[in-house]
């Protein structure tokens, strides 16, 4: 449950735990008595702050949100390595940007750092505490190749948006098209209409961060 952190229904909780439906269902009511966990529509649950304060999770302020997603220079940011002595010309400065190289990365140097705790190491130095568990139990399912690379994404990318979600910051891709951009129409010699974007340049500044 906490890997996932969404609900979830009590027979896939089960299966997950690989343990008999029936006794995964008096713990989660027994749980969801004492906090721990809450059903949000029936048939679903899901863990909640108490929750994780019970498995040693601290609940995140907004200020440490905020210190977590922080930019990290480079020689705080995680540089990818194929394995010891091979670096390759790849680094993650924040969380967000982690989610991007990871699709990118080799599947070898991705494994690599895996197995060895790499990743609980830098998150724990980003100080996310939550994260680091997260990938702690990652690694007990034992998956590899593509299906660790996508967990491994998906599970930074939701604790990502979490954090920013907390901390008021907005994502650019889920952003409209800016008020002063504005589309013109041009017709060419050969009768061919083409739409371009265009931005007036009193409608602010863009900023690039990588």
């Amino acid at each position: 449950m906490l890997l996932l952190d969404k609900p979830m229904k009590a027979m896939d909780i089960a299966k997950d735990a690989h343990k008999e439906f029936q006794p995964v269902m008096m713990h989660l009511l027994g749980l969801q008595r004492m906090g721990y966990v809450s059903s949000p529509e029936k048939g679903l649950y899901v863990i909640t702050a108490a929750g994780k304060k019970a498995l040693g999770i601290p609940e995140i302020t907004k200020e440490k949100a905020t210190s977590i997603l922080a930019y990290a220079p480079h020689d705080k940011s995680f540089h990818f390595y194929a394995t010891v002595g091979k670096p390759l010309s790849m680094h993650a400065h924040n969380l967000r940007d982690f989610v991007g190289k990871i699709e990118k990365a080799d599947i070898i140097s991705v494994e690599f750092h895996f197995k060895r705790g790499d990743f609980e190491n830098w998150f724990k130095g980003l100080g996310d505490e939550e994260l680091v568990k997260k990938t702690a139990l990652l690694k007990q399912r034992n998956v590899s190749g593509e299906a660790l690379r996508k967990q491994l994404h998906d599970i930074v990318e939701q604790r990502y948006r979490e954090l920013a979600q907390l901390t008021g910051q907005v994502f650019p891709e889920d952003q409209a098209a800016p008020e002063n951009e504005h589309v013109h129409a041009h017709t060419h010699e050969d009768g061919q209409t083409h739409e371009h974007p265009h931005t007036h340049p009193h409608g602010g500044h863009m900023h690039n961060h990588s």
